[in-house]
């Protein structure tokens, strides 16, 4: 587990932290000076708090009243930063048992599970200055598992790679997550990352956690600025593959008892998944309209209506214990006659659906 609640002072910049994370991916979310290097370093042992308690799997690892500050080679956690950091001199072998001889009093982790996991056993000879930049983050997440940790912290482990780089590595963080059953904190300012991992978000604002929960839920209740470059705001719904229309290439995907059909999906029956909705996709419509091309037809209940720009504003519907956002014209707001708490149905294209994950 994970159980922080400190607060602490690095020159001008004050934190306030506090939120707990027994299992699974707590995702760390906030722009850039938000103060999340600061509260990782202090999580390490890197940079000492003023006051509080840092708990790591089952030891306590700092605490102000009984004056235990343990030291970052005691606290029992595996790193995984921004950049690899490899041995240059050595091979890819050699730096993955450098780490488990380092760590051998607490190693348990068997040397060929971690290579299966991370589809590394076909780079042991390699040099990392011969891998590429996806490979020597797989090398780096291995080197931290073969510490043997009681937690993963993965800092922005992502934010040096490109797009191909990215989705390389994502289904490995994603069996990591699932077949390793570590507490992990992922640092991230990228809310498609969190989207694909994460299954707890804690929000950081000016050093201060301002909310924590739930992923769906956090993604719910707090209006997050979309990524440098995206389109807009967005969705996410969690399903479950409930049937295959073979002849039409169709997946039914069950989201809070209402079917959404997805085109070309290669799932198994009973998946898990994460489906990413641009809130730009959705269209909402009074009545359920008939001899139309859209397939997919949500019955929904506004919650709320925020104005985003002079024209356009968000409408936020419920579905079920999730939220579909819809972009729209405040125009067709005021000609629809749209206000909180009306029924009413939001449609989603098949084809606009770009990402599913698996959960």
């Amino acid at each position: 587990m994970i159980d922080v609640d400190i607060s602490g002072q690095l020159g001008s910049f004050q934190i306030n932290a506090a939120f707990q994370n027994s299992g699974g991916v707590s995702a760390l979310f906030g722009p850039s000076g938000s103060g999340k290097t600061s509260l990782v370093r202090m999580i390490c042992g890197l940079d000492t708090p003023s006051a509080g308690t840092i708990r790591l799997g089952d030891a306590t690892v700092f605490d102000s009243a009984r004056s235990i500050n343990l030291p970052t080679h005691k606290r029992r956690l595996g790193v995984v930063f921004q950049e690899p950091r490899l041995f240059p001199q050595m091979n890819v072998e050699a730096n993955l048992r450098f780490s488990r001889w380092a760590h051998r009093e607490h190693s348990s982790q068997k040397f060929s599970d971690v290579l299966e996991l991370l589809g590394i056993s076909h780079l042991l000879s390699r040099s990392p200055r011969d891998l590429s930049g996806g490979e020597k983050q797989r090398v780096a997440i291995g080197r931290a598992l073969l510490s043997d940790p009681a937690v993963l912290i993965m800092d922005e482990p992502l934010s040096s790679l490109d797009g191909a780089r990215k989705a390389e590595i994502l289904p490995y963080l994603g069996r990591l997550k699932s077949e390793t059953k570590l507490p992990i904190l992922y640092v991230s300012h990228s809310l498609s990352e969190i989207e694909q991992l994460a299954d707890h978000l804690v929000l950081l604002q000016q050093g201060r956690t301002v909310a924590s929960g739930p992923l769906t839920k956090m993604l719910s209740a707090h209006d997050l600025l979309p990524e440098e470059g995206a389109s807009g705001e967005g969705s996410l719904l969690v399903g479950t593959v409930s049937g295959f229309d073979e002849e039409w290439s169709l997946t039914s995907v069950d989201v809070e008892g209402q079917t959404l059909l997805l085109p070309d999906l290669k799932v198994t029956k009973d998946a898990r998944l994460r489906l990413h909705i641009n809130a730009r996709d959705v269209v909402i419509a009074k009545e359920r309209p008939l001899d139309i091309s859209l397939r997919n037809a949500f019955q929904v209940r506004i919650a709320n209506i925020r104005q985003i720009s002079d024209a356009n504003v968000i409408v936020t519907c419920v579905l079920g214990e999730q939220s579909l956002k819809a972009r729209l014209t405040r125009h067709a707001v005021h000609a629809l006659g749209l206000s909180a708490g009306q029924q009413v149905w939001a449609m989603v294209k098949s084809a606009a659906l770009p990402k599913e994950f698996a959960v």
